[in-house]
């Protein structure tokens, strides 16, 4: 608002002069006068830019041209060829030429579709920086089973503290295979390769989600680079990128014997088997998690998005060391229980578990990307489950207190 010009307004004034004649006379008075003018009004708006992101679809598949670009075909041969290994770990026929030849070459499977290129012995520990030395604990263990256990069993020997044998509990509910400490092979071995073979390709520097891997290939993926020739029979390997497939190989990793489309959970005897157990004992929604994680991931790939990506695969590994972590602590807990009710048998099943999970702490992640337990320390705590006569010797109470320092150190 702001004052007009100042007018000047006739105002009648009426003089009396004696009682004889009225006078009129004009004379001018200012006024102010308001007038109401418009101002400019500065108004701020806020601008939202959104940024397609090729929101994922509801199950984990994605196509381009028509046909699907999702295969993992590799992954599926190799968890199939690790059940089979766990089988040849508890059968008294096995030789050791035999199971290294499964393992290391990709040969010798009854089942002739697993014989091939494609192999678990290579891919075992590959990404550890501790490679050699945990790769060889895997042909000791093979070793161990064919010249110590496999005899023993053979002769029907009776375990013992320091005698291999076979060892049941009261009515034949259980009945296992073991060496002088009391392991169950076949379940060290294939529970030692949920973290040195799962894990370690999935989710170690190096592993198929990782930045390491991912990162060469960014450049290819912007431009719509496809990275294969599909001269392998695979339609869909000439119509996907390099990171694209990499994903899928990770994701093939986990549910590579599942339904792509719907996981059931509990397919094979790795990694797996042991989510659906987790997901469903603990009630914390992992599996949706991981599965949910594995699509918006691959989606964002798509559409070029890395940081959602990279947000995607930190969800998956921390998620998926998980279920090492309380599987880990749960099977100490059970065996201190069947040790202190006298089943033998049951607690060194448990406890062989439970080795092959400690093992495999080594190859997890936290938040901050560290396992929850270092190579040195997984070897420490291993040979205290060893010390003595090994499993024979461990009490209820040793193996409370190995699964409470689990727990504090994953923070489950």
């Amino acid at each position: 608002m702001k004052l007009n010009k100042l007018l000047l307004l006739p105002l009648a004034i009426t003089i009396m002069v004696g009682c004889e004649k009225e006078v009129i006379t004009e004379v001018e008075v200012e006024k102010e006068v308001i007038k109401e003018v418009e101002v400019e009004k500065i108004v701020t708006n806020t601008v939202t830019n959104t940024v397609n992101i090729n929101f994922p679809p509801p199950e984990f598949e994605f196509t381009r041209n028509g046909l699907s670009t999702v295969f993992y075909t590799g992954q599926t041969t190799r968890l199939k060829q690790a059940d089979a290994l766990k089988s040849a770990m508890n059968d008294t026929s096995s030789t050791e030429a035999g199971i290294l030849s499964m393992f290391d070459d990709g040969s010798g499977f009854s089942d002739t579709s697993l014989n091939g290129t494609k192999m678990v012995g290579n891919k075992t520990a590959a990404k550890s920086a501790n490679k050699a030395v945990n790769k060889a604990k895997f042909d000791g263990w093979i070793k161990e089973f064919v010249d110590n256990v496999i005899p023993s069993v053979v002769s029907s020997t009776d375990a013992a503290a320091g005698q291999a044998g076979l060892v049941s509990d009261a009515g034949g509910r259980q009945n296992v295979k073991v060496n002088a400490k009391g392991h169950e092979m076949n379940q060290i071995f294939s529970k030692s390769l949920i973290g040195a073979f799962n894990l370690d390709q999935i989710i170690n520097e190096g592993g198929y989600l990782s930045k390491t891997k991912l990162d060469p290939v960014n450049e290819d993926n912007t431009n719509g680079v496809f990275g294969y020739t599909g001269t392998d029979g695979t339609p869909a390997a000439h119509n996907v990128t390099k990171m694209e497939h990499y994903w899928d190989e990770g994701f093939g990793y986990l549910y590579g014997q599942d339904n792509q489309y719907a996981p059931e959970l509990g397919k094979g005897s790795l990694l797996n088997y042991y989510l659906k157990k987790v997901n469903e004992k603990e009630d914390i929604g992992i599996a949706k998690k991981i599965y949910d994680a594995f699509i918006l991931g691959r989606a964002a790939i798509v559409s070029k998005n890395y940081t959602l990506r990279d947000e995607q695969a930190k969800i998956i590994k921390i998620e998926l060391s998980k279920v090492v972590g309380y599987k880990a602590m749960s099977y100490l807990t059970s065996a201190g229980d069947y040790k202190t009710s006298g089943k033998n048998a049951a607690a060194f099943h448990a406890l062989s578990e439970g080795y092959g999970f400690i093992f495999s702490l080594q190859f997890t992640q936290d938040s901050d990307g560290k396992p929850y337990m270092s190579y040195e320390e997984v070897n420490k705590l291993l040979e205290r489950l060893d010390k003595d006569n090994g499993f024979w010797s461990r009490t209820q109470a040793e193996l409370d207190a190995m699964a409470a320092e689990i727990k504090t150190a994953t923070g489950l």
